[in-house]
C-alpha cells in the first residue's frame, strides 16, 4: 500500500509567506509528511539561518532579504522552482545519518531531471567550475551531495532538524542569475519548461521511487493563522539582520 502525503503548491508567494508557511508546516504538519512546490514573487533573497548578513556584498543584496529557518549560503531566488519537505524524523526518508536522506531525494529528483535529458549526478570528489570560495552564495559552494549536471550545481539544499521534525529545503535553477553568474539551469536543457511542469514531474517520481500517493490539499486555517502572524517577522530586520 502506498503512504499517503499531502500535497501542497503556492505560486508567486511573497517571500515572507514562502517561509511562515514552511515554519508552519515544519512545526506543526503531525504525523503525515507533506511535499510543497512554490515560486516567490517578489524575487528575494534568502540567507542561511546562520548566515550573516553583513558577509552579503551590498550589491548582491535584493531589493527584498528574508531568512531560512534552514542553513547554508544565500540564495537569490528567481526563475527557480523551490520545494520543501516537512516529515517526522523517524520517517524512512529520514533514517540513519543525514548523508542517506540527502541521496534518496537527490536520486529521485535525478531520475525526474532525466526526463528532461539532463544528466544530474551527486557532485562526490569532483570539482565544480560554478564553485568559488570568494562567494557567499549557496550555488557557488558545493559538497559531495550536492545534485549537479554539466560540472555545475543545480540544486540547492539544506535542512533543519529539530523536536523530532525535519524540513528540507530545495531549489531548483531554471537559469543563473546575475549574482549567480556561471550555475546550472534546466531552461539551457528545456527553454519552455514551467515550473508546475517540473513540479509534476518530481511529484511522479517522489511517488515511484518511495512507494508514496499524494493528496493536493489547502493550505488550512491554522497554517493560515500562523502565516499572518509570522509572515511579516522573516522579513523583519529583526530576523534577517539578526546574525
Amino acid at each position: 500500500m502506498p503512504e499517503t502525503w499531502r500535497l501542497l503548491t503556492t505560486w508567486d508567494g511573497e517571500p515572507g509567506f514562502n517561509m511562515a508557511l514552511d515554519e508552519a508546516l515544519f512545526l506543526h504538519g503531525g504525523s503525515h509528511p507533506t511535499l510543497r512546490f512554490y515560486t516567490w514573487k517578489p524575487t528575494a533573497l534568502s540567507l542561511g539561518y546562520f548566515q550573516k548578513i553583513a558577509s552579503v556584498p551590498q550589491g548582491q543584496r535584493a531589493a527584498l532579504c528574508v531568512r531560512r529557518l534552514t542553513g547554508g549560503g544565500a540564495i537569490y531566488h528567481s526563475d527557480e522552482l523551490t520545494f520543501s519537505i516537512s516529515a517526522p524524523l523517524e520517517h524512512p526518508l529520514y533514517r540513519g545519518e543525514v548523508k542517506g536522506s540527502y541521496e534518496r531525494i537527490h536520486a529521485a529528483l535525478a531520475q525526474a531531471f532525466a526526463e528532461f535529458d539532463v544528466d544530474a549526478k551527486m557532485r562526490g570528489e569532483s570539482s565544480l567550475s560554478s564553485d568559488s570560495e570568494d562567494s557567499v552564495m549557496c550555488f557557488h559552494h558545493s559538497t559531495p551531495l550536492d545534485l549537479v549536471w554539466g560540472a555545475r550545481k543545480g540544486v540547492g539544499s539544506a535542512q533543519r532538524r529539530s523536536s523530532g521534525r525535519v524540513l528540507h529545503h530545495g531549489s531548483i535553477k531554471f537559469k543563473a542569475t546575475p549574482f549567480e553568474p556561471g550555475v546550472a539551469g534546466l531552461h539551457e536543457h528545456v527553454p519552455e519548461l514551467a515550473p508546475a511542469e517540473l513540479a509534476l514531474c518530481i511529484q511522479r517520481h517522489f511517488a515511484e521511487r518511495f512507494c508514496l500517493a499524494f493528496t493536493p490539499t489547502e493550505i488550512q486555517p491554522g497554517e493560515a493563522s500562523h502565516v499572518r502572524e509570522r509572515a511579516p517577522f522573516f522579513t523583519s530586520e529583526e530576523f534577517v539582520a539578526s546574525r
